[in-house]
């Protein structure tokens, strides 16, 4: 199993395993360097602004924009460019509730869009409202993730906990699961040593997260979740075991993804590597593994590559456009989307060339990140095809 952490160099992590519950749990000590990275800026510089530095930094590309496509307005212009381009219509604006999407995920012939607490399922084909749950339980805060795994959906919630539900014939959610499970809670609590300090006079068992859950992934049958406890948790399946804990981060951690070779990143407000300049908010891996998009509130999006014969990445260009925070990222294919807080969202290719354009650009969202995960803002999901 490997885990690869996005934006940490150190050469040590805290770690907590649960092989035998009599016995100890050592820390972890040692961490491969699995980047490299040779900009010698101050860790400490936090330029939100810092487009002019990345552009200064001649190992990273230049890959610009289609300019006839960076101020589309009205909407009616936007849908007529689109077609004659690259053929994406948009297919219909879904309003589940008054509230902001925080997040999206689609599963089969299902999205999921998660409106505050409130969760509604839609039909891809009819665009039909099929299912909506947890909108009565109001103190599980926001969803912000979701995930699959063996015909379950698994979701993170801004209570530090994740919850798991199962999918009926009729298309109905039931909660199955809360995770830890009230077995593995009462299964390590008699025992000391499976308390830790978050604050002062607070303790929580270190199979909890004790802050929002972030993101989740999952890979080789287990569960991934972060949080902004800057914690890494790794679950069993199908028993939802919390199976190990790790401090990945100094900061909080917002993404979490999953390679098919089983290699996780994670993505953090830490200023550990310098090619950032700020916050890293979204990851994005693509179908085969050797490719990482990282975005940030630098407004930049970087494109990491597997080095030959090495068992780190390096950076080899950097996506620019946006004109603040990158929010989100999905890769489909070979596309790349992007959402920001400049309330537009991007469609990215790579061309024969190696070098990617940005193909093109909808700004018909009325809030900030609506399109893609809808972290952190946005109304409405809305529906393209190309």
């Amino acid at each position: 199993m490997k885990l690869r952490s996005w934006l940490s160099t150190c050469s040590s992590a805290t770690s907590i395993s649960t092989a035998d519950d009599a016995t100890s749990l050592p820390p972890q000590t040692t961490r491969n360097l699995l980047f490299s990275d040779t900009s010698s800026a101050s860790p400490s510089s936090q330029d939100t602004s810092s487009s002019s530095s990345l552009q200064s930094n001649l190992s990273l590309q230049t890959l610009p924009s289609v300019p006839s496509l960076q101020k589309l307005f009205p909407y009616q212009t936007l849908t007529l460019s689109l077609s004659s381009l690259s053929h994406h219509h948009l297919l219909a604006s879904l309003k589940p509730r008054p509230l902001q999407v925080t997040s999206l995920a689609l599963h089969h012939n299902l999205l999921y869009a998660a409106s505050g607490t409130e969760i509604n399922v839609f039909d891809v084909n009819s665009y039909a409202l099929v299912d909506t749950f947890n909108g009565k339980d109001s103190s599980s805060g926001s969803v912000k993730s979701f995930t699959f795994c063996n015909g379950k959906v698994l979701t993170a919630h801004q209570d530090c906990k994740i919850r798991v539900w199962k999918s009926t014939e009729t298309k109905r959610h039931k909660l199955v699961a809360t995770l830890p499970t009230v077995t593995d809670y009462f299964r390590r609590f008699i025992f000391p040593k499976n308390h830790f300090q978050i604050r002062r006079h607070r303790k929580r068992l270190w199979i909890e997260h004790h802050d929002t859950v972030s993101g989740l992934a999952i890979a080789n049958n287990l569960i991934y979740s972060v949080s902004w406890d800057k914690y890494l948790k790794i679950w069993s399946v199908p028993n939802f075991r919390c199976l190990q804990s790790i401090k990945a981060h100094d900061d909080a951690i917002n993404a979490v993804v999953a390679s098919i070779d089983g290699t996780i990143y994670t993505a953090s407000a830490d200023p550990t590597l310098e090619k950032h300049k700020s916050a890293v908010n979204a990851l994005a891996v693509n179908d085969d593994g050797t490719t990482l998009f990282s975005g940030a509130c630098d407004r930049s999006i970087l494109v990491w590559e597997r080095e030959d014969s090495a068992n780190y990445m390096v950076v080899t260009g950097a996506l620019r456009g946006h004109s603040k925070a990158i929010l989100c990222l999905i890769n489909v294919s070979d596309l790349l989307l992007s959402g920001s807080a400049d309330r537009t969202v991007r469609i990215w290719r790579r061309g024969s060339d190696g070098r990617f354009c940005c193909l093109t650009v909808t700004d018909a969202h009325e809030k900030a990140g609506e399109g893609i995960d809808g972290r952190d803002g946005g109304w409405v999901p809305r529906w393209w095809c190309r």
